[in-house]
């Protein structure tokens, strides 16, 4: 029944499925439970149909581990002429994600960051249109025990890691009117930030000083946003976060993680980054410096920033004192940033402009995008307008 309820809210307010409307679904075998689910709804809901895309991540790791460089960088065309026609047909696309955080931890990194480049360069173009949100998308997890031992201890299970994603996900008594009531919540929020519209964010504390420059009509987007034809729907299941795009040259400072960043089935902690003018000009790792390297060697964009985001730390995830291991989970912990591509809904008019204009205006433009986290508990952000301050968190939560 539970399950039932998550499909629903992924279907209903994740991704607003429309009636004749395709549904196009990337999941990892393991969720073929969740998978069915979806699909059953999904036709109830009114779908035209429903494609599936499976993933498996033994398989990826082989083929990691033993194909050539070469055969790394190859991206077959049929598989992005599939999404084009997927994005054309207006299709919503769902992503269920879950599996082994430590899957790929013993694979040269230098092979990830290989496949990954070739990945995004390909996808480049599919990956501006969905992130401006010409159609509706929507990112879910579903639990694997590997997760769950990770998360958990050797004793936690499958059904115990639902059970926090269900709860994550407010997934109890009315689930529909939980999310509505949530939504609202953070558009109250939202709509201060847009219309204060401050020049720089300076965020204080014992593991950051850092100074976020903010680009001119820059906008504020929450929990729910609209797509080119004006449907609603909500990208990430669960969501906590506040966020809008730095300006790409104005950050100064240093700052440390405060949660692990889990990259391709790698795991990044204990890092410190300085950041000039934008840039990240030093960096360190107590764990996956490496595969932080990679990262940030992946284009010019990747060592500047791309995303702002604000997380209480009263939200219900970080409240679970748990690490999920998992980007969607531990970016709607803490307040967190992105390396790489701005999103282009994040100023006025972006989704008009071309790549020169979007940085002429501010915002980073790269072929990765990935969150990392900075909130914790002892963090103050503090907002500046024309020399005018305004407190926005104090000891990590809202403080408007």
């Amino acid at each position: 029944m539970n399950l039932k309820k998550y499909a629903e809210v992924v279907l209903k307010i994740g991704t607003n499925l429309q009636k004749d409307q395709i549904l196009f679904v990337r999941a990892p075998i393991d969720a073929r439970e969740f998978v069915e689910v979806i699909t059953d709804i999904a036709f109830d809901l009114g779908a035209h149909n429903v494609y599936i895309k499976w993933n498996a991540e033994t398989i990826n790791k082989i083929i990691l581990k033993k194909a050539s460089e070469k055969a790394l960088q190859e991206v077959p065309s049929w598989e992005i002429n599939a999404s084009e026609e997927l994005l054309n047909k207006k299709a919503a696309f769902l992503t269920i994600i879950g599996g082994d955080p430590d899957i790929y931890k013993d694979v040269p990194p230098h092979k990830i960051g290989t496949t990954i480049k070739a990945r995004n360069m390909a996808m480049k173009e599919i990956s501006k249109r969905i992130m401006s949100n010409e159609i509706s998308w929507c990112v879910v997890a579903y639990p694997t025990e590997k997760w769950a031992k990770k998360v958990l201890g050797e004793d936690g299970t499958k059904e115990q890691l639902l059970e926090l994603i269900l709860k994550a996900s407010r997934i109890y008594g009315d689930p529909i009117e939980n999310w509505k009531n949530h939504i609202s919540n953070l558009q109250k929020i939202t709509d201060f930030l847009n219309k204060m519209q401050f020049d720089y964010l300076h965020y204080e504390g014992p593991t950051i000083d850092l100074k976020v420059g903010l680009p001119e009509n820059h906008i504020w987007l929450s929990g729910s946003q609209d797509n080119l034809d004006g449907v609603t729907f909500v990208p990430n299941i669960p969501t906590e976060e506040i966020f809008t795009a730095p300006h790409r040259k104005k950050i100064n400072g240093v700052l440390r993680n405060s949660l692990p960043l889990v990259y391709s089935g790698n795991i990044i902690d204990k890092f410190e980054l300085e950041f000039k003018d934008g840039k990240v000009i030093n960096y360190h790792a107590e764990i996956g410096e490496e595969i932080l390297k990679t990262i940030l060697e992946t284009d010019d964009g990747a060592r500047f920033l791309g995303e702002v985001a604000l997380v209480p730390v009263d939200s219900p995830i970080y409240q679970m004192k748990k690490i999920f291991y998992n980007t969607l989970f531990d970016e709607n912990a803490a307040s967190h940033f992105a390396f790489g591509r701005a999103y282009t809904s994040c100023i006025k008019d972006g989704e008009k402009m071309g790549e020169d204009e979007l940085k002429n205006a501010g915002l980073n433009v790269s072929i990765t995008h990935v969150d990392f986290m900075i909130g914790n508990e002892e963090m103050k952000v503090t907002g500046y307008k024309n020399g005018e301050k305004v407190i926005i968190m104090e000891n990590g939560k809202w403080a408007i």
